[in-house]
């Protein structure tokens, strides 16, 4: 394996790790007003919300996955950073929205003196799950299917490129299966009866999404759909998804929560499995079937060499947190672990 493809791997893995751990943040603050309260806990404002109590100890942590991958993209491969980012600045702008309203008003929303005033909170938190989440599939429709590019590389993105029904598609997807992870994650975390109403929603939800994927997969079996270079290996991906989706279904329909979890995980993992490895050697495609090479995204190789000897130190870094707050904080939301907001 040369280095450059040691640094698209670790690319993909930082954005995975984030769809795995960012992922079930967006859908617990997508379900957070439909599971309720803590089991035990009575309807007041300072009771514990399930959803919102089972990330609380992680979602801020967990961002630090989407600043390393930012950091990788900009170090290792800065012309793919240079014609990504200002191709989809409206939609990156989108996400940072959501990420910031949905961070404060989680914060905010237990400093909030009246119902009205809740409810307000409430509604930014849903946005703010909601809104990263369909902008995430947007993403990953406009890689899968080809970007619009001018002339000199660049490309830039408008309504017509995103409003067509196989980025939406995309959309409504992604932002189904992260709701149905966040759904898994917090049954794993809850008590009995929280744990109940999330198996029901994220069961679901998982058919929806399996409902609605049917029809970007329709739209590539004619032609209309993604644009890939290694069909086989897409083909293969696009079947554990598949699986992986109806796993995590029957997981949750009988109470297996950890299998479920696991199962979301996957699911959240694979698409950007299949826009790494289905565009190989291509880390961006255009319509017409181009695009631009590894080699042509990728810093020059001394660059990489020096950034090689941070990662070695920065990743198992981040691997060790990430390992150490999930043992910290292991166990079901309760007595062990307070209500944070």
């Amino acid at each position: 394996m040369t280095l450059e493809t040691l640094w698209l791997a670790l690319l993909g893995l930082l954005l995975a790790g984030y769809f795995v751990l960012g992922g079930y943040d967006y859908g617990a603050q997508m379900l957070h007003p439909f599971l309720g309260r803590r089991d035990g806990h009575e309807e007041k404002p300072t009771s514990g919300n399930a959803a919102l109590d089972a990330i609380a100890p992680f979602f801020l942590g967990n961002e630090v996955w989407l600043v390393a991958f930012t950091g990788v993209l900009f170090g290792a491969f800065p012309h793919l950073e240079g014609t990504l980012l200002s191709g989809l600045y409206p939609l990156i702008v989108a996400i940072l929205t959501g990420l910031v309203l949905g961070n404060a008003a989680i914060q905010l929303r237990g400093r909030a003196r009246g119902a009205a005033g809740r409810r307000g909170w409430n509604a930014l938190i849903v946005f703010g799950g909601a809104l990263p989440a369909v902008c995430w599939g947007l993403v990953l429709g406009l890689l899968l299917h080809g970007v619009p590019r001018r002339a000199d590389g660049s490309f830039h993105i408008g309504p017509g490129d995103v409003l067509t029904p196989f980025v939406l598609g995309c959309g409504v997807t992604t932002a189904l299966l992260f709701a149905a992870h966040g759904a898994a994650f917090v049954a794993l975390r809850s008590g009995p009866q929280v744990a109940a109403r999330a198996r029901q929603s994220g069961a679901l939800l998982l058919r929806a999404a399996g409902a609605v994927a049917c029809l970007p997969l329709l739209l590539t079996l004619f032609g209309a759909g993604a644009s890939m270079h290694n069909r086989v290996i897409s083909a293969v991906l696009a079947a554990l998804f598949a699986a992986a989706l109806g796993g995590a279904w029957w997981a949750l329909a009988r109470g297996h929560h950890v299998r479920a979890f696991a199962a979301t995980s996957c699911a959240a993992v694979l698409p950007v499995l299949l826009v790494g490895a289905g565009h190989y050697p291509y880390v961006l495609t255009d319509a017409s079937g181009g695009g631009m090479t590894m080699g042509q995204a990728v810093t020059d190789g001394a660059t990489l060499r020096i950034l090689t000897w941070f990662g070695v130190v920065l990743v198992p870094v981040i691997l060790a947190y990430q390992a150490w707050s999930w043992w910290a904080f292991r166990g079901r939301t309760g007595r062990r672990h307070p209500s944070y907001f």
